[in-house]
């Protein structure tokens, strides 16, 4: 299979690997704040960023009604998810660039740094073989959060 075929797998399933768990965070938000699922469901809609959903979680875990393990169990997997968030930003939002062969291909970041003096954008990246690898451990990692996010639900009796 050529290299383009291979990283447009690789980001359709980390993709869809993200969007499946970042969803679970419903259950922890109808958890935390003691509402039921369709509520969470609204509330998780109504925040239009992966990190304003992740926050409202945080800030649900760290209320003193919380209890600690709980507390503690819900920061590390938020942790968690923000640490793969990079990844999966990264390439939810670059251009991709391969050769005629599509062999060998690079990412272009849609982001601009605004220096003291200048202004720089598109930082240019390989895909190579390093970069599969991120990206396959990035989707495995993802896997393994939506694994603790199913043991906090269950351990603490959240709404489903």
């Amino acid at each position: 299979m050529p290299r383009f075929q291979e990283i447009l797998q690789l980001v359709g399933q980390l993709n869809y690997t993200w969007t499946n768990t970042e969803s679970l965070l419903i259950y922890l938000i109808a958890g935390l704040a003691k509402i039921d699922k369709e509520t969470a469901i609204i509330v998780f809609l109504t925040l239009n960023t992966t990190r304003a959903r992740i926050e409202l979680v945080e800030r649900l875990a760290k209320m003193q009604k919380t209890p600690p393990a709980c507390r503690e169990a819900v920061l590390t997997v938020t942790s968690k998810l923000t640490r793969q968030a990079k990844l999966r930003n990264k390439y939810s939002h670059c251009i991709y660039s391969f050769d005629e062969s599509g062999t060998h291909g690079s990412t272009q970041l849609m982001r601009i740094v605004d220096g003291k003096d200048d202004v720089k954008y598109g930082k240019v990246e390989a895909l190579d073989d390093k970069e599969i690898g991120r990206i396959q451990d990035s989707i495995d990692n993802i896997k393994e959060i939506n694994k603790d996010v199913w043991s906090i639900v269950i351990n603490h009796s959240f709404p489903r």
